[in-house]
């Protein structure tokens, strides 16, 4: 549970004023000294996080945040930090202190639940007051768990952990696999993997493995092959897979080497789904054929790696635009949780697979764009439109190709 990825991970945030006791309880949650605790108001600077294990959830990711009533230009800095964190809150905990419950406090109740954010109210300093009547009776009627605490007498901390189990949203529970729904269980498929620059020595990049761990939950098999041997690997076999998946930097490639028969895809594209919404990643791929020299472009890493040469964000995909636009487009590049507030400087988002970002994240970035007028595509269907093969990067979609059909893209591509 230890080495299970952010991106697999509920998150949960903890939202409040300084000083109301969420790194003390953080601290007794975890009964770890995660975060700073200090009598002096906004000792929480950065978001904290920390990984563990909630039974019967299992692997969590707690993220305790700076005030949002903090103050001055710094306040200022912190305070949309901890908005950052909403766009990746499964869970939002409102931590209220001294049964204190104000202007503050309702504004992130009015942010998370406009989200879909499932919510918990946790009264902490439950030994120095209590909260009235009239409130406890307003949460009833907004269908909200409240909860007493002390984080530092202890008091609570198991009533917290059992409304936690009972909150976790229903899409965390009923995750989209990766791939293990697309085949039937028994049957092969074929995993293209190049060994390029970025490949990790000694081992697959995490796309990769967490995708053949989704194939082996689901009772399935599957054949690894780099990109040069899938000829002649296709050849040995005695009948054809159910399905190949490459890596999108090597589409051209394997499209040509796998039968118009066999359903072909990439990593990023399952990605596409299981982290995000397809079709609507489908939509925005397909505005590309709107995209004019001059145009400014967004991109989106989930990872904070260091760029190397021939990196598939900032040199390989500017490329794969460009020569498609036929002129000179203008990029900007994120890393993390880093997201622009104001995106209407941008014609177009690309973003990676999120490999290591949950699935909240990447549906709050797809909202903002739409609220925006941006489209947004990721990594995966911006390469295969622009190499002019997108209906048959998403052979096993057959709603996304329709998508593909109706904007006029040919489906035999």
């Amino acid at each position: 549970m230890k080495t299970t990825p952010k991106g697999f991970r509920l998150h949960i945030g903890l939202f409040g004023r300084r000083n109301v006791g969420k790194s003390s309880l953080l601290n007794a949650l975890t009964r770890q000294s995660v975060s700073i605790v200090s009598a002096v108001a906004g000792t929480t600077t950065d978001p904290v996080d920390k990984a563990m294990e909630l039974q019967p959830i299992g692997p969590v990711l707690f993220i305790d945040t700076a005030g949002v009533d903090d103050v001055g230009a710094l306040g200022e800095m912190r305070i949309r930090r901890t908005r950052q964190v909403f766009d990746r809150t499964d869970v939002g905990i409102i931590v209220a202190g001294d049964g204190g419950w104000g202007l503050f406090e309702e504004t992130i109740l009015e942010e998370l639940r406009s989200r879909g954010i499932s919510v918990i109210v946790v009264f902490n300093k439950a030994d120095v007051a209590r909260p009235d009547d009239a409130l406890l009776d307003r949460l009833k009627v907004l269908e909200l768990p409240w909860v007493h605490t002390s984080a530092t007498g202890g008091e609570g901390l198991d009533d917290l952990r059992e409304v936690l189990v009972r909150t976790v949203p229903d899409d965390y529970i009923n995750a989209p696999p990766i791939v293990g729904d697309l085949v039937p269980p028994g049957e092969l498929i074929v995993l293209v993997v190049p060994i390029d620059k970025e490949a990790p020595k000694g081992r697959l990049i995490l796309p990769q493995v967490q995708t053949i761990r989704d194939i082996l939950d689901n009772d399935a098999c599957c054949l690894v092959v780099k990109e040069q041997e899938l000829r002649s690997a296709l050849d040995r076999l005695n009948r054809p897979p159910a399905l190949v998946v490459t890596d999108s930097q090597a589409f051209r490639e394997v499209a040509a080497a796998t039968p118009d028969s066999v359903p072909l895809t990439s990593f990023s594209i399952l990605y596409a789904r299981s982290k995000g919404d397809l079709n609507e990643l489908v939509q925005g791929t397909i505005a590309i054929d709107r995209l004019r020299t001059g145009d400014h472009v967004l991109v989106c890493e989930s990872c904070s790696h260091h760029p190397i040469e021939e990196d598939i964000g900032r040199e390989k995909i500017p490329a794969w635009l460009q020569q498609y636009v036929g002129g000179r487009l203008e990029f900007t590049h994120v890393q993390g949780h880093d997201f622009p507030d104001d995106l209407n400087p941008y014609q177009f988002v690309v973003q990676c697979g999120a490999c290591m970002m949950n699935r909240r994240e990447i549906l709050s970035r797809i909202v903002r764009c739409r609220r925006a007028g941006v489209p947004i595509s990721n990594y995966g269907m911006t390469i295969a439109f622009s190499l002019g093969i997108l209906p048959r990067a998403l052979g096993p979609f057959q709603e996304a190709r329709d998508i593909c059909r109706r904007h006029g893209q040919d489906a035999a591509a």
